[in-house]
């Protein structure tokens, strides 16, 4: 085996070679062409030519010497339903899958949104969309209609696949009234919605757009579909992620670079082996989801573990016993979720036989080292984090101990990862930062094979928005500040533009604020997000009234801010949710009108919001003062 400092001065010298080799792990119905083609900067195309299909990748080659091995393991604590799926069972539910779609009219290029909970359709509604070459675009199950509808009016697909409800915390989410709000809502008209029953609400077929799955799966039982090639670069699926213009990104990703780099992750990163158990414990609305629930442990013959359910429910020691009970290898999770299983009785753990775990890796947002220290100390388990994006489809920043053990250094996220050449650059020439000096993190071209192919629809969008934020340089953007050591080892320290991360969620700014000028008594508002213990960041919003007598009388503040959160909760859902809201009567900003953001937040993090020469009105930081303490 060559070294990490090898292999990866090798994937960035002569990335052809070196992925070349890496595309011998997946199938190919047509060898390709070329590795890479590098005509049209800053796209890139990869293995160009050759033809394959995700879903024949995850399934279909698994057949013949793993049929009976469970590809899925699905547990809800919310219903109390467990089931398993060989591959064998997989297979002949995508099959069943793709036949009703194909029967709606899905075919090669449609899209299909999928707005599911954490249930096994879900996974067999993206796998049915691979094998019949149409683009999934996933929607998270908690996000509103006004969001959905923006989604459903980019992607125009030509299905939406829904249930009458998901489960979370105990609490029924009905999803119906907020399908229909988002069709009222959307200018393209779908033509159809194929809803799955859960019986968690009452049954409701009148709308005409309604379709029910069970009937048409028995009808479809005995289907076999036949798997579309598609050509390496033709979208697989596109997943919107938050702009900071409040109009959300349609990440487009292709099938056999998405292919080959999550085989080739699955190895070097995660080390899973074929019948090795991962339990990546994320939704499948978000990208971890997408890579490391569903393709990445399939690809690579492993069974995978969807659950639905929290951390602490039915108690805080529900996780540690699905490792006990399933035998997990590999878990995958959020720092988040630690910081809350941190406050649980120690003796759940203890109780649960943890000795199939072989490692627990952490990504979404960083880890801090308290908690690092925590679980490390208490699993007895390497605890391996690893940093990237929606945007890059699998880790940027890694411990790459499928190549080389490097020991793990508490706050770093790891060293740059196969294919990606990082640098750390200064936001004001676009120089190379020293060692320990803070800097953007940029990506030189070409990305690697599994990242973002463009912004859908929008080619002029991918290239302003990710390729022209560094001074001078034809460099790819994180949006991420970051800090590297002498020993090439990086640090996340947060973003760099108007996006938060709470436990793990990207949420716009711009959106929020949006949500939030929509009720009648706004005036203005800024909204900036903060540290916070448990999820990382959180979002806090200080608003101008537009009539600031209105907040004289008993218990307006508290009436108004919980009206606030509510219109925020009926457009974006409960993610964006601000955990405060103040009230000042006017907000920091420049002499030329722009929002000081890094002071607010600052301030808001109890630090010095430094020395503000623009800064129209000093006053200004000294409501937020008054506000922030409660007076």
């Amino acid at each position: 085996m060559p070294t990490y400092r090898e292999a990866y001065r090798r994937s960035i010298e002569d990335p052809e070679s070196f992925w070349g080799e890496q595309a011998g792990r997946i199938h190919w119905n047509t060898p390709f062409e070329q590795v890479l083609d590098r005509s049209n900067p800053p796209f890139a195309r990869w293995f160009v030519g050759g033809t394959t299909n995700l879903c024949y990748n995850a399934i279909d080659r698994h057949l013949v010497s793993r049929a009976q091995q469970d590809a899925l393991v699905y547990v809800s604590t919310e219903t109390g339903i467990e089931r398993r799926y060989t591959f064998a069972d997989l297979h002949a539910e995508v099959n069943r899958m793709a036949a009703v779609m194909r029967s709606l009219g899905v075919g090669k290029g449609d899209r299909v949104l999928v707005y599911l909970p954490m249930i096994p359709e879900a996974l067999f509604t993206m796998l049915a969309c691979a094998r019949l070459g149409a683009i999934h675009s996933v929607v998270f199950g908690g996000f509103a209609a006004p969001n959905l509808a923006a989604r459903i009016d980019d992607a125009t697909p030509a299905l939406i696949v829904s249930a009458d409800a998901g489960a979370r915390a105990g609490k029924v989410i009905d999803y119906m009234p907020l399908v229909d709000e988002a069709l009222a809502r959307a200018e393209y008209k779908v033509p159809k919605v194929l809803l799955i029953d859960r019986q968690l609400t009452p049954e409701r077929l009148q709308a005409p757009y309604l379709v029910s799955y069970e009937p048409l799966r028995e009808q479809f039982f005995d289907a076999h579909v036949p798997c579309e090639w598609l050509e390496s670069n033709e979208p697989s699926y596109v997943l919107y992620t938050s702009g900071t213009t409040g109009r959300p990104k349609g990440v487009q990703r292709d099938v056999g670079g998405y292919a080959v780099a999550l085989a080739a992750s699955m190895e070097h990163i995660f080390q899973g082996r074929p019948g090795d158990t991962m339990w990546t414990a994320s939704d499948i609305g978000w990208v971890v989801g997408h890579s490391y629930i569903i393709y990445a442990p399939l690809i690579a013959g492993l069974t995978t573990v969807m659950y639905e359910g929290t951390p602490v429910r039915p108690d805080g020691g529900i996780w540690w016993r699905i490792i006990e009970q399933y035998r997990i290898n590999l878990m995958f999770t959020a720092p988040t979720a630690l910081r809350v299983l941190k406050k649980q009785d120690p003796a759940l753990m203890r109780q649960a036989d943890l000795s199939s775990l072989r490692t627990l890796f952490l990504a979404g947002e960083p880890l801090d080292e308290p908690t690092a220290q925590w679980i490390q100390g208490a699993l007895g388990k390497p605890v391996v984090d690893n940093y990237w994006q929606t945007e890059t489809g699998w880790p940027i920043i890694v411990i790459p101990n499928g190549i080389e053990a490097l020991p793990p250094k508490l706050g770093a996220a790891g060293v740059p990862s196969m294919g990606f050449d990082l640098s750390v650059r200064n936001e004001i020439d676009g120089e190379i930062c020293a060692p320990g000096e803070k800097g953007v993190i940029a990506l030189g071209y070409p990305l690697p094979p599994g990242c973002m192919s463009t912004v859908w629809g929008d080619d002029a969008r991918f290239v302003d928005t990710y390729w022209k934020s560094v001074p001078g340089r034809e460099l790819y953007s994180t949006f991420d500040w970051g800090v590297r050591d002498e020993d090439g080892y990086v640090s996340i320290l947060g973003r760099t533009d108007d996006v938060i991360n709470v436990a793990g969620h990207r949420l716009g700014t711009r959106e929020i604020e949006e949500a939030l000028s929509s009720h009648a008594a706004v005036a203005e508002v800024a909204v900036v997000g903060v540290a916070d213990a448990v999820k990382g960041q959180s979002a806090l919003a200080f608003v101008v009234l537009r009539d600031g007598d209105r907040l004289n009388a008993a218990g307006a503040r508290d009436t108004l801010e919980a009206e606030l959160s509510r219109s925020v909760d009926r457009q974006l859902g409960a993610i964006a949710r601000p955990a405060r809201v103040y009230f000042v009567t006017m907000l920091p900003k420049t002499r030329s009108g722009k929002l000081l953001r890094r002071a607010i937040s600052a301030m808001a993090e109890g630090r010095e919001p430094g020395d503000l020469p623009t800064i129209e009105d000093a006053g200004a930081l000294l409501q937020l003062k008054a506000a922030l303490s409660g007076q």
